[in-house]
């Protein structure tokens, strides 16, 4: 199962009414700006938020495992038996193809594990 069926399977509609209910605060005035015009209460843009948000989460982890560990793009593909431009894909925050399996693969390939967790709506992270 892909990351992102994950996350498309755990968006219920009282999900959205949950996410809704707490409007998102920034301390930055223009990024609230931004976020109260182009997001708003709309359940739908509110939950594509949320995916785009998680998406360059775990992109970012993964490029910043990778560079902890010291290794190139080149060199945990030749580790985990794929291309540096599927690593690239990997680290890129639009991409959306996040599977468990590679993430699993990756993680062994750098001496770690993966952990997921399930947290409350109401206490989910933004940017």
């Amino acid at each position: 199962m892909s990351v992102a069926s994950l996350r498309n399977s755990s968006a219920t509609s009282s999900n959205r009414r949950s996410v809704v209910s707490k409007r998102r605060q920034f301390q930055s005035a223009a990024v609230q700006f931004l976020y109260d015009r182009y997001v708003g209460d709309d359940p739908e843009r509110i939950e594509q938020y949320e995916l785009e948000v998680l998406n360059a989460e775990i992109a970012r982890k993964i490029y910043e495992l990778r560079k902890k560990a010291g290794f190139s793009q080149r060199q945990l593909a030749r580790r985990l038996g794929t291309s540096a431009s599927a690593i690239c894909r990997l680290e890129d925050a639009d991409y959306e193809g996040h599977s468990l399996t590679m993430l699993k693969r990756i993680a062994e390939a750098l001496d770690k594990r993966v952990e997921i967790r399930f947290l409350p709506a109401k206490k989910l992270r933004t940017a």
